[in-house]
């Protein structure tokens, strides 16, 4: 088995699984130690827990219920990968169900709950400017509205949510250039990471880190447009951890390349024509 974890953090932890197991590995008894809902992206496998076996394919998700113990067989093909989130209990207490949903056990591939697993997938890769820690608390609460089958109303956002998202999106503007994440964001405005998701985005219209991707990303526009320093120095003094990152997502923003965006920056029209010509 490879483990990689992703995220580490005291509400929420993002774990990738990578099993070698097939047909000739005998299962063994396994041990819940928290709240998780684990997306299978790839292959099937068995799971037993309770007296009960769900048989997980791709797109199904595994829960785990703290205690539980479990064991995982694979009778029918060898290996399978999972993006597991770990949930702290207060987490799930503010998703609204206690932990009634956690017993679920197994979910087969429904829709709803499939393409948020796609889109952790896209963010755990970098193929996508939301957090992957937010897509997790997403999942997380859609998964509970599915399995207790009750409908979450959208947040009521008064005058002092409003005033702490402002705040929020003035500080990560602030201190783009640093490593935040989901908890560090909510934990400067003063909420948990659930409510600080939902009332961030529905006062400011997008996610804290896609605004914290975007705050970095105008002011690496403006650094390439006004001065020569390098493009590495650049994507790093503005918060993106390594160079390959920053070219990544300042192409999927801006079309083109930051050589190529710095070139018509000085007067190379032909760049954004020639981008524009390809649309057309």
């Amino acid at each position: 088995m490879d483990v990689t974890t992703l995220v580490r953090g005291d509400a929420i932890s993002v774990v990738d699984y990578r099993c070698r197991s097939g047909p000739g590995d005998a299962p063994f008894a396994e041990l819940h130690r928290g709240f998780s809902v684990s997306y299978v992206r790839k292959g099937s496998f068995g799971y037993r827990v309770r007296g009960e076996v769900f048989e997980l394919v791709a797109g199904s998700l595994l829960v785990g219920h703290p205690g539980d113990e479990y064991t995982c067989s694979h009778e029918h093909v060898v290996g399978d990968e999972c993006l597991s989130f770990q949930l702290a209990p207060a987490l799930v207490e503010a998703l609204g169900d206690g932990a009634g949903a956690f017993r679920a056990g197994g979910l087969p591939p429904v829709p709803e709950l499939m393409v948020l697993g796609e889109l952790a997938q896209a963010a755990a890769e970098g193929r996508s400017d939301i957090g992957v820690d937010e897509v997790g608390v997403l999942l997380a609460a859609r998964f509970v509205e599915v399995a207790s089958g009750r409908k979450r109303r959208p947040p009521d956002t008064g005058a002092r949510d409003r005033r702490r998202a402002v705040e929020a999106a003035l500080w990560l503007d602030e201190h783009a250039h640093e490593p935040i994440d989901l908890e560090g964001a909510a934990r400067e405005a003063g909420l948990s990471p659930f409510h600080f998701l939902r009332v961030f985005g529905k006062v400011v219209g997008v996610t804290p880190h896609q605004y914290l991707v975007r705050a970095r990303l105008r002011r690496a526009a403006r650094l390439l447009a006004d001065g020569a320093r390098s493009i590495t120095d650049i994507a790093l003094d503005v918060g993106f951890g390594d160079l390959s990152n920053f070219v990544r997502t300042f192409h999927r923003a801006a079309g083109v390349s930051p050589r190529g965006f710095r070139k018509a920056a000085r007067g190379d029209r032909k760049i954004f024509q020639d981008r524009l010509a390809a649309r057309s």
